[in-house]
């Protein structure tokens, strides 16, 4: 199941999408909130008629750096041994559709295509045999840096934490196991341009090594997102480009680069 998270009128509901083709999908919107037992209500509303949203509101965004090798190497950075984390604020979060906007302190702003883990239960200590039960569905993700801010600041979290750094969408897919999950095309398109392309498989640490190696250390909540790494091709974006992030059987999040008002 698809579901999504959008405004309509001024009210915020989660649905879920039905169809097949891009101008004929519909929402039925769900009663209550899907991370728990939910039905669908049979009131159904066109997705064009809809802004989406960002499809969870995380806690926190728990994202894992150098998880494909060809990118670690693409950027001179050695393959690490252990999963890497570093967080991305909830304040970063944008839907598809939303406007990714330049930040005034960089000059080198660049697109990470990734899979998204979004959490469906609260989790700590998962045991690895268990990691399929904490696992609600999966997005797209762009994890947006400032390359410039991240060299000179040698921390991330100015480089990969300002405000629309995360765009998320369009979105959950649920009915995505973790072995599928673990062999998807993901890509990346500029003005219709591929500029990333790799499969899921590339990562050095898998889905289930992630989320074992953060739940050692901390809680997850219902909504958190898990990001998983991107593959090789990262590259700069410049205001007025729009960006993509396709990933098989999930869909494409889709946003356009402004300059920041």
């Amino acid at each position: 199941m698809r579901i999504a998270r959008f405004s309509i009128d001024g009210n915020v509901a989660f649905g879920a999408v039905e169809g097949d083709k891009q101008d004929e999908l519909v929402l039925d919107i769900i009663k209550g909130i899907p991370f728990t037992d939910f039905e669908l209500s049979g009131t159904k509303v066109p997705l064009n008629k809809v802004r989406l949203l960002p499809p969870v509101l995380p806690n926190k965004v728990v994202a894992f750096g150098r998880n494909y090798a060809e990118h670690a190497r693409e950027l001179g950075n050695e393959v690490p041994d252990a999963p890497f984390a570093f967080f991305k604020p909830s304040t970063s979060v944008i839907g598809s559709g939303d406007e990714i906007q330049y930040p005034s302190f960089s000059q080198d702003l660049h697109h990470e295509a990734e899979l998204a883990v979004v959490i469906g239960r609260l989790c700590r200590e998962v045991p690895r045999e268990r990691v399929q039960d904490v696992i609600f569905g999966y997005t797209c993700a762009n994890d947006v840096t400032a390359r410039d801010v991240q060299r000179r600041e040698k921390q991330w979290a100015r480089a990969k934490g300002f405000d629309t750094a995360c765009p998320l969408g369009p979105w959950v897919e649920t009915d995505l196991d973790l072995a599928t999950a673990s062999d998807l095309t993901i890509q990346l398109t500029v003005d219709g341009e591929q500029r990333q392309l790799g499969r899921t498989s590339e990562m050095i640490h898998s889905i289930a090594d992630l989320i074992v190696n953060i739940t050692e250390a901390m809680t997850l909540l219902p909504g958190d997102v898990i990001l998983t790494g991107t593959p090789a091709g990262v590259g700069p974006l410049n205001v007025g480009d729009e960006v993509a992030v396709t990933i098989e059987g999930i869909g494409t999040l889709t946003n356009k680069v402004v300059k920041r008002g």
